[in-house]
């Protein structure tokens, strides 16, 4: 089995969560194996060899967990991205459009400063309005967006068309 079948097999699907019609893709047996989230670090430092990374961008909550093991591993700062009201300092927002209505997500106004490159990392690529809000954020702040990683891409909702210009890779695609 390959690496990416053992990562794939620790993912199981939980039908109609949150909401009838919708396969959720559980990551908490994979979390569950050090051996398989050591791996899921290794390769997504892997994607960044070569590369200058001053810090990792993750996105609440559960791209806290690889961000946080990525920026370790690479012996770089982390910086938390997270909804409105949660932060405890200054902070600069942005809000973006869902299916139904807008959410706002927020970072600590001296989290970057210009000229840095970072990272973007999730669990999950779906339709890509998140993480687009991020990369505003980030550019905001005149930082530069190097990668977007994740773990999964459920690239049936199509969320690369709205991070055109920016490198996205992700371990497992469904």
């Amino acid at each position: 089995m390959s690496s990416s079948e053992r990562l794939a097999a620790a993912i199981r699907d939980v039908p109609d969560f949150p909401k009838p019609g919708i396969i959720f893709k559980d990551i908490t047996p994979l979390l569950q194996d050090g051996k398989l989230l050591t791996q899921v670090v290794r390769a997504m430092r892997a994607k960044l060899r070569g590369q200058k990374i001053d810090a990792i961008v993750c996105v609440e909550a559960r791209g806290f967990i690889f961000g946080a093991a990525l920026a370790y591993s690479l012996g770089c700062g982390l910086v938390m991205v997270r909804k409105k009201g949660k932060l405890p300092f200054r902070t600069k927002s942005v809000t973006y459009a869902l299916e139904y209505g807008t959410d706002t997500l927020e970072i600590h106004a001296d989290a970057l400063r210009p000229g840095m490159r970072v990272v973007i990392v999730d669990d999950v690529l779906a339709t890509g309005g998140t993480v687009a809000a991020v990369s505003r954020l980030v550019r905001g702040m005149k930082a530069s967006v190097v990668k977007m990683l994740f773990l999964i891409e459920l690239g049936f909702l199509n969320g690369r068309k709205k991070l055109k210009g920016h490198s996205v890779e992700a371990l497992l695609r469904y």
